[in-house]
């Protein structure tokens, strides 16, 4: 991996971006109309205020690396059946300047995101964070992160855009019924609170429910937003290392 290639490959990825008005729209805006349509699902129900806040602070970490994962597994794919990167690998370009040339771009663009998703809740919809919006954003920008990684992993294993779809009810669902949104993990059997514990979307969901509750940021914060910046930069290793060099 060398610095040159990488930030070529980071520019190439950021203007097709740019010239991707539809991907771009869907990174940034579908968090936000998701979390507004949660608003009004909630509004009528009893304690609603409170309900509607506790779900919103966990849809903050959710949401980005759900939407992360889909766009980036999806994205590698179409670089994969295109031939694209089958002319990369003619070049010197190595597989790590181009997973994490991609992971760069695609998480550049997930700070847009952040700052959008929170200002929504924060502004628009009235969710309250006891800490600051900036712990939420920070927290935020990581969760896309994740997706990124999470994405590039297992677009690896996949042969089409339609199979890379498909590893979402397998990889982000288990972590969505267990990260303690639906019921907290305590309450669940003792070996599905344990594999919630393993798993980063609940590292996330728990380091922003302490923001959102405690004006203080304990050690805890910050060993969760470590773990999952490391469970990022292991997928990406892994996704360098397994990412066919022939379309299959």
């Amino acid at each position: 991996m060398t610095l040159r290639t990488y930030l070529a490959t980071t520019a190439r990825i950021l203007a097709q971006l740019r010239a991707d008005r539809r991907t771009v729209a869907l990174i940034v805006a579908v968090p936000s109309v998701l979390l507004t349509l949660l608003y009004f699902v909630y509004q009528d129900s009893p304690g609603a205020d409170l309900l509607f806040n506790r779900i919103a602070v966990s849809m903050t970490a959710i949401l980005p690396m759900t939407v992360m994962f889909l766009v980036t597994s999806v994205a590698m794919l179409r670089e994969r059946v295109s031939g694209t990167l089958e002319r990369l690998w003619t070049t010197p370009t190595h597989r790590a300047d181009v997973l994490f040339g991609y992971a760069a771009a695609f998480s550049a663009t997930a700070v847009g995101q952040s700052l959008v998703l929170c200002a929504v809740a924060g502004w628009a919809l009235g969710v309250t964070v006891e800490a600051g919006w900036a712990w939420v954003v920070l927290l935020a920008l990581m969760n896309g992160f994740v997706g990124v990684s999470l994405g590039l992993l297992v677009s690896a294993f996949a042969r089409s855009e339609f199979q890379a779809v498909q590893f979402m009810p397998v990889v982000v669902a288990p972590q969505l019924f267990l990260c303690g949104l639906l019921v907290p993990r305590e309450n669940m059997p003792r070996l599905l609170e344990v594999v919630g514990d393993a798993l980063p979307m609940s590292w996330a969901v728990d380091a922003v429910t302490e923001v959102a509750v405690s004006t203080d940021v304990s050690t805890d914060y910050a060993r969760r937003l470590g773990l999952l910046l490391i469970f990022g930069l292991v997928a990406l290793t892994v996704a360098a290392l397994t990412v066919p060099r022939r379309t299959r």
